[in-house]
């Protein structure tokens, strides 16, 4: 059995990845261009790629296999089926609130946002609202869902789905400062310089 608030969890994962394809297709006919660059990963980056795919999958659908299959969650040494009540309701809390903010940063994006990264395929900067204070907050966002849904329903699959993304998103996120950097300059130097990789406050610039 699983409790009202896995349910609730996975509903906002789904909910979720239906707005994510939706604001890409949108930003795809705003930028008059394809922006899924996954396809031309290469190295760690194809790895990447694969890990955010990979996250998503088990943080959904895990869950499900482990209610269809009763004798898979019998060994799972964090199954509990979502029945505390306490770290339910914060795992939904953390869940919905990252969903809101994963999607928010992504719309603010605009015809900049790309899903992946690629030398010549980056976007304008956008330094502003939600990038003022991390310069990934899409990345925080789905983290902290995922890490939500790990709480609502604590298993084996929804904790290697954090841990798979988080280090996707890290691995990633290399590469695409080095692709900026050479894209943008001098204006991405500084942006580097005053806002944080994945939270904080904006630091000063002291050159």
């Amino acid at each position: 059995m699983l409790s009202g608030f896995g349910w609730s969890v996975l509903a906002l994962l789904a909910g979720y990845l239906l707005l994510f394809f939706w604001g890409s297709a949108m930003a795809a006919q705003a930028a008059r261009t394809s922006i899924w660059l996954f396809g031309q990963a290469r190295g760690r980056d194809r790895w990447a790629a694969f890990g955010f795919r990979a996250a998503f999958v088990l943080g959904f659908f895990g869950p499900l296999l482990w209610l269809a299959w009763p004798a898979l969650h019998k060994i799972d040494p964090f199954w509990t089926g979502g029945e505390a009540v306490a770290i339910g309701l914060l795992g939904v809390f953390i869940a919905g609130t990252g969903a809101m903010l994963a999607f928010a940063a992504q719309m603010s994006m605009g015809s900049s946002w790309r899903v992946g990264v690629a030398e010549g395929a980056t976007g304008t900067l956008v330094s502003g609202g939600l990038y003022r204070f991390s310069r990934n907050p899409t990345f925080v966002g789905q983290f902290m869902l995922l890490a939500g849904v790990g709480l609502a329903i604590p298993a084996v699959p929804t904790f290697l789905a954090s841990m798979l993304f988080l280090w996707s998103a890290a691995t990633q996120v290399q590469s695409e400062e080095t692709a900026l950097q050479q894209a943008l300059g001098r204006d991405y130097d500084h942006y580097l310089k005053t806002v944080p990789r994945w939270i904080g406050f904006h630091r000063r610039n002291e050159t």
